[in-house]
């Protein structure tokens, strides 16, 4: 990768050193030239006839991401952030009283509570698997679980918002096919920084959004469905008239593709710009997007531990572009106010987004550091001087 040139398509980098990529990344130039030229046109000539001016280049977008997931365009769905897209998928799982979802400790914060919530109104039981003594999900707590239990949906957050865990999403594939299950992937803080295959993977309903490691805009995000999930006839709770024909008074036929699971109105430039981006990660291709940014974050944790009274929070096998620490003694706000005085962005997580998680680790708050490709590790250093000052 031409880092320089990376950073000089992305105007941003010059105003701030932004490491809060797991938050929302700095957006590169097609992006940002794709929305304004698309919202202006738009502006001038109106949204109906723009649209359909643009129909092949907005179509391109389920092409783009597709190839981001070695998937078809049928089996993609466009959708308004990723917690959008999740709980569309899970709407449309057909629970009963008694059914039994199988979760992870490391799952996101909305999908826990949408989780207890399914629990409550539909009288599901939910079951959280085991962790590996070295951190995420156990792929024999899993097996061992489905067999007792026979879950109806196995859902897995690949990369939690909290820490650099990358759980093993495969394993669990492989599990939920080999028992028929339904298998639902949370990819937000995954997808743009490595490889997603879900063929490999196994699922039939991965989720993401377009604002964190895809550098997209924001209030985009995609749902991918398998072939099976249609084929199934799985529709989302109250489709409109994306996700179906009228085509008697008590009849309506369903959308055929993954775009059953779209609402008609989008923001056409948002999926434009998402399209650019989703294009722009796959010219640079995620293999190497994924060797920068763990090269980035190991070098950050390394960094972070050579400071007195800081404890590097990440654990797993695999770590990723999330790091996340705990400061002995200081308050959060005092090191976010660091940051910010010295032009450093960056996020801090509180035990309110990973309640299991941060109470097994002992602490109540992590500053969280996301470097992305177009970061230096001269920006991390400087972040680690700026730090080292407050303790």
């Amino acid at each position: 990768m031409d880092t320089q040139a990376l950073r000089n398509d992305t105007p941003g980098c010059s105003l701030h050193i932004h490491l809060n990529n797991a938050g929302a990344s700095l957006q590169p130039m097609p992006v940002i030239q794709a929305v304004q030229d698309y919202l202006t046109e738009e502006s001038l000539h109106g949204g109906y006839e723009v649209a359909a001016k643009h129909a092949a280049q907005i179509a391109g977008f389920y092409d783009a991401t597709a190839s981001l997931l070695n998937a078809h365009a049928h089996n993609i769905a466009f959708a308004g952030s990723a917690t959008d897209a999740y709980f569309r998928a899970l709407s449309s799982i057909p629970f009963e009283p008694g059914d039994v979802l199988l979760t992870t400790d490391d799952d996101y914060v909305s999908n826990q509570i949408a989780f207890l919530f399914l629990q409550k109104r539909f009288k599901i039981k939910l079951l959280r698997a085991e962790k590996l003594p070295e951190g995420g999900v156990d792929p024999q707590s899993v097996n061992e679980l489905m067999d007792a239990h026979q879950p109806k949906l196995v859902a897995v957050t690949h990369v939690p918002t909290n820490s650099g865990l990358v759980q093993d999403v495969e394993a669990v594939g492989q599990l939920c096919q080999e028992r028929d299950v339904w298998y639902l992937v949370d990819a937000c803080q995954s997808a743009g920084q490595m490889p997603l295959d879900v063929a490999k993977i196994g699922c039939d309903f991965l989720s993401a959004t377009m604002r964190k490691w895809l550098r997209g805009p924001r209030g985009a995000g995609f749902l991918y469905v398998s072939d099976l999930a249609l084929g199934a006839g799985f529709e989302p709770i109250f489709p409109d008239m994306a996700g179906g024909v009228w085509v008697e008074p008590d009849h309506y036929e369903l959308e055929k593709s993954a775009k059953r699971f779209e609402q008609w109105e989008k923001n056409y430039a948002l999926v434009l710009g998402s399209k650019a981006a989703i294009e722009y990660a796959n010219n640079l291709g995620l293999e190497a997007i994924e060797g920068a940014v763990t090269g980035l974050a190991d070098y950050t944790r390394s960094q972070l531990s050579a400071l007195p009274g800081v404890r590097v929070l990440d654990r797993g096998v695999q770590k990723c572009g999330i790091v996340t620490a705990h400061f002995k003694g200081k308050t959060p706000a005092a090191v976010k106010k660091a940051l910010d005085d010295a032009n450093i962005h960056a996020g801090i997580g509180t035990a309110t987004n990973a309640q299991i998680d941060f109470t097994e680790k002992g602490v109540g708050w992590a500053l969280r550091l996301s470097p992305h490709y177009f970061n230096t590790t001269a920006e991390i250093d400087t972040t680690i001087q700026v730090l080292s000052r407050i303790l």
